[in-house]
C-alpha cells in the first residue's frame, strides 16, 4: 500500500514537471509568435509607404497639370520656377495642355509633358538635371543672375555636349518650347545637352551664355562630356546668341579663353553679321515669317560660304515664325538634318586632328 501511495506521489510530481516544461515551452512559443506578428506589423506600414512613396514617384505629369504644379514641386527645389518663363507676362495658360507662349507656334502639347516628367523622374532617382553658373556671391552681388542656369538632359557619357538657346525677343525664355525639346531629342541621340536659362537683354544674355561654356568645360570630367567639336544651338534671339558666340567665341563675352563652337544650328533670326571665322552653320526658317526674313537668313549663309564656311540652309513653305521641332508640320525632323550636319563636322575635325 505504502508502496503504490510512493508510486502515485512520484507520478504526480513528473506530471507536475512536464507540464511545467509544457507551460514554459508554450510561453516562449507563443513570446516569438508575438515578436514575428509585431515585426510584421512595424513591416507592414513601410512596405505601405513604400509602395505608395512609388506610386507617387510614378505618377506622372499629364497634360491636365497645372503650370503652377510643376514649378511648386518639391522634388525640384528652387530651380523649378525657371522650368517656365520667370516673367509670367509672357506665357498663358494654366495647365502644360494649354500652355502658350508668346511671339511662338505650333506647341506641341505631349512635347511639354514629356519634358516636365523627364524632369520629375530624373529629379526623383537623384539625377542632377540642373546646374547653377553662377556662385552666390555672384548672385548677392547682381540678384537677376539667380534667374539663370543650365538644365542638363544627359546622352552618352564622354559624348560631344550641344548648348541649346531658346529665343523671346530678349524678353523672356521660351525655354519649354524653344530649348528644352531640342536638347531632349539630342540626348535621346546619345549627346549631351543643356537648356540655358539666360538673362534677358542681349548684352547680358550673351554673357550667360559665355559663362555656360566656361562652366561646362571647367566641370567637363564631371559632367561628362567631350569638349570636342561642341555645338551651340539657338531659335529667334537664341539664334543670335549662338551666331555672336560662333562668331567671336566665349572670352569676347566674359568666358574663358576658349575654342568657338564646331557648329552652330540657328533657326528663325534675321541676324546678318558674320565673320570669315564664323563656325560651319545649319540654319532653317518658314517662308512666312514676318520677325525673321528667309532671305537675310539665306544670304548670310551664301556670304560665309565664299569664305569656305560650311553652311546648310533649309526654308519651310508656310511656316511662320517659332516651330519649334515642328512636329506636325512640313519642318518636322529638322533636327535629324541639322545633327547629321554637326556629326559632319565631328568627323572632320577628327581627321584633321590626326
Amino acid at each position: 500500500m505504502r508502496n503504490m501511495l510512493l508510486s502515485i506521489l512520484l507520478l504526480g510530481i513528473l506530471t507536475c514537471l512536464v507540464g511545467c516544461n509544457m507551460s514554459g515551452n508554450t510561453e516562449h512559443s507563443s513570446s516569438d509568435v508575438g515578436t514575428t506578428d509585431s515585426a510584421q506589423e512595424q513591416i507592414q506600414p513601410q512596405s505601405d509607404q513604400e509602395e505608395n512613396s512609388v506610386q507617387t514617384v510614378s505618377e506622372p505629369y499629364t497634360k491636365d497639370t497645372s503650370i503652377s504644379d510643376v514649378m511648386n514641386d518639391p522634388v525640384f527645389g528652387d530651380y523649378g520656377r525657371l522650368i517656365f518663363p520667370v516673367n509670367s507676362g509672357y506665357y498663358s495658360g494654366d495647365t502644360l495642355g494649354d500652355l502658350s507662349l508668346t511671339w511662338y507656334s505650333h506647341i506641341d502639347a505631349d512635347k511639354t509633358v514629356e519634358i516636365a516628367n523627364y524632369f520629375k523622374t530624373h529629379a526623383e532617382t537623384g539625377d542632377t538635371i540642373f546646374y547653377d553658373i553662377y556662385t552666390e556671391e555672384e548672385k548677392e552681388a547682381d540678384p537677376e543672375k539667380e534667374n539663370t542656369g543650365l538644365f542638363f538632359f544627359k546622352g552618352n557619357p564622354g559624348e560631344r555636349f550641344a548648348v541649346c538657346n531658346a529665343g523671346g525677343g530678349f524678353a523672356y525664355v521660351a525655354a519649354m518650347h524653344d530649348s528644352f525639346p531640342h536638347a531632349l531629342e539630342l540626348s535621346k541621340k546619345g549627346y549631351n545637352a543643356f537648356a540655358l536659362i539666360y538673362r534677358p537683354g542681349w548684352d547680358t544674355a550673351v554673357e550667360d551664355l559665355a559663362r555656360a561654356i566656361s562652366f561646362i568645360f571647367e566641370h567637363a570630367e564631371e559632367l561628362e562630356v567631350d569638349t570636342d567639336c561642341y555645338s551651340l544651338w539657338g531659335g529667334s534671339a537664341g539664334g543670335r546668341m549662338t551666331a555672336y558666340l560662333g562668331s567671336y567665341g566665349p572670352a569676347a563675352f566674359g568666358g574663358d579663353e576658349l575654342p568657338r563652337p564646331g557648329t552652330a544650328v540657328i533657326q528663325y533670326t534675321g541676324h546678318s553679321e558674320y565673320t570669315q571665322n564664323d563656325p560651319p552653320t545649319y540654319s532653317c526658317v518658314g517662308d512666312r515669317d514676318g520677325i525673321a526674313s528667309w532671305r537675310t537668313m539665306q544670304n548670310r549663309l551664301n556670304a560665309m560660304s565664299t569664305f569656305g564656311i560650311d553652311t546648310e540652309f533649309h526654308v519651310y513653305e508656310g511656316l511662320g515664325h517659332g516651330f519649334g521641332l515642328g512636329t506636325g508640320t512640313v519642318a518636322e525632323g529638322w533636327i535629324n538634318d541639322a545633327v547629321a550636319f554637326w556629326e559632319k563636322q565631328m568627323n572632320e575635325s577628327e581627321e584633321n586632328a590626326e
